[in-house]
């Protein structure tokens, strides 16, 4: 009786895939088909992908009848089924992750303009963590971006301040605020 497991094992292995595995690996593929008709034509230059894939791509970003996009994704899945699907995904995960840290960048530099237009403390800790920066100016700017709040004027001082940030911090820091 012990003797037949090591041969169930075997004949499973030897096996091909189940029909049912086909058919996740399938959607699996056009699901990243789907992933590569979202992107910007820019991110999609920048994967090495063959022409007729690449057409297929821009076929379906042109396409708006929901039948007929749901088709050429399915084309766009079978097509992606006689290449490797490997380095495409991990290009799209290197561009999700980096508007994830971008997406972080900019909220560091948000915390910081509030921060500095409401608390007169938050200049030296700011002038601690960027030594670099003109905290003359940031503080012109942040009293000029609050006066022109509570006047209900244009907030020409706080888009300044929000860009004089993004100067002084660099994009890869992401913890510099307590």
């Amino acid at each position: 009786m012990q003797n037949d497991i090591p041969d169930e094992l075997e004949q499973e292995q030897t096996l091909p895939p189940s029909k049912t595995r086909r058919k996740h690996a399938m959607h699996a593929l056009q699901e990243l088909g789907e992933q590569l008709v979202a992107l910007d034509s820019k991110q999609i230059t920048e994967i090495d992908l063959p022409e007729i894939l690449l057409d297929a791509i821009l076929e379906a970003k042109r396409l708006t009848k929901h039948g007929a996009r749901r088709r050429q994704l399915q084309y766009i899945g079978k097509l992606m089924r006689d290449i490797d699907a490997a380095p495409i995904q991990e290009k799209i995960s290197a561009f999700h992750s980096t508007g994830v840290k971008h997406t972080a960048w900019l909220h560091l530099v948000e915390n910081w303009r509030e921060r500095l237009m409401t608390d007169e403390a938050a200049f030296t800790e700011f002038g601690q963590h960027y030594p670099h920066a003109d905290l003359h100016r940031l503080r012109t700017l942040a009293r000029n971006a609050h006066k022109e709040k509570l006047a209900g004027k244009p907030p020409k001082s706080f888009r300044a301040l929000f860009q004089e940030l993004r100067t002084v911090i660099p994009e890869n820091a992401t913890s510099n605020l307590s």
